[in-house]
């Protein structure tokens, strides 16, 4: 679970270091092998052709992965409005943990420029309550991790929303 949470972090920063430059997120679809070997798949092209392969390459698990997370771009809404937002699932495949949040964002064109809000939990599945602490954590352990993402989000960190 632990693992599955930090992998997590660590793409959806990746997802965050591409939307920091304005880019439309290619949907992305990131394992881990039981070697410990890491891989990155995106599907360019169609977002919603590219949304459904990601999800199939989850639910498939055709890498064997261990861990796998998937990043699409969309929106979520919120209390004060609709947002933009990074959808993060991540799965552990051998322990059946199930890990689903929203990261909102502001894009880089927006007039108060870029900013990465609170993940929001959406759905957890094998962990109970009371490690969603400790999940959290693990997840920002992963964040970090990225050495040129997790800077970009602690620079734009803004917890208002």
């Amino acid at each position: 679970m632990w693992e599955t949470a930090r992998m997590a972090g660590y793409f959806a920063a990746h997802a965050v270091w591409s939307v920091f430059d304005g880019e439309t997120l290619v949907p992305m679809y990131g394992y881990e092998k039981p070697d410990g070997q890491r891989g990155l798949d995106r599907f360019p092209g169609d977002l919603q052709v590219g949304a459904a392969a990601v999800q199939a390459a989850l639910r498939d698990n055709s890498h064997g992965a261990v861990h796998a997370v998937t990043v699409l771009d969309a929106f979520v809404d919120l209390p004060g409005g609709r947002t933009d937002a990074l959808i993060v699932e991540a799965a552990g495949h051998t322990d059946g943990f199930l890990l689903r949040m929203a990261i909102p964002y502001r894009p880089q064109d927006a007039p108060d420029g870029f900013a990465v809000h609170r993940p929001k939990f959406l759905a957890v599945t094998g962990a109970s309550q009371d490690d969603y602490q400790k999940v959290a954590e693990a997840f920002f352990q992963g964040v970090d991790a990225h050495e040129k993402a997790g800077p970009i989000w602690a620079a734009h960190l803004d917890e208002s929303r």
